[in-house]
């Protein structure tokens, strides 16, 4: 499994925060469409993030609801085709929700910086520390907590939970299938 150390705030001064991420950036950024399918796993996260009609990624993950940096262990599968897939996971298992993104991806000194406009809800700001096989979580968390001050994020402004969790929470999405 995949690990990194992640926190996820809401976005001050996304203007000001975007430049400064492509400031320390060490390559322009990449802007994605996501569109990311729940599904009701009994452990763990499992969703099917769509890009386009014949690119997706199924992605597990297992990570605790914590408002500063945490752990996270996933496992991504890609596919092409992203549509019968969320078909037959949605018969076996149904869906709990959908996000639906933008997503500008920087890369900072191992560090994965995502301005997210999420539909619904806003602007945020996601840090992903990869961890490398012998690296420790107090490494991510250092370069995390390092990068969250160069972006003028502070502890009032983390976030807990999921984009899909602050979903459910506002009555935007779900589905009962």
């Amino acid at each position: 499994m995949g690990r990194n150390v992640e926190i996820k705030a809401r976005a001050t001064d996304f203007a000001c925060q975007r430049a400064r991420a492509a400031e320390l950036a060490e390559s322009p950024s990449e802007t994605i469409s996501q569109e990311d399918t729940f599904f009701r796993a009994k452990r763990g996260r499992l969703k099917l993030r769509l890009f386009d009609a014949d690119h997706g990624e199924l992605i597990y993950y297992e990570r605790a609801d914590a408002q500063g940096p945490s752990e996270s262990r996933y496992m991504i599968l890609p596919t092409r085709e992203p549509t019968v897939l969320r078909d037959a996971l949605s018969k076996a298992l149904g869906i709990s929700g959908v996000v639906r993104k933008r997503r500008e991806v920087y890369h900072v000194a191992g560090t994965r910086v995502h301005l997210d406009t999420v539909e619904g809800l806003g602007e945020f700001i996601e840090l992903e520390a990869v961890l490398g096989p012998d690296e420790s979580q107090e490494a991510g968390r250092a370069r995390v907590h390092e990068l969250a001050g160069a972006l003028d994020i502070s502890d009032e402004d983390l976030i807990d939970r999921a984009y899909i969790d602050l979903l459910l929470e506002c009555g935007t999405e779900g589905d009962d299938s």
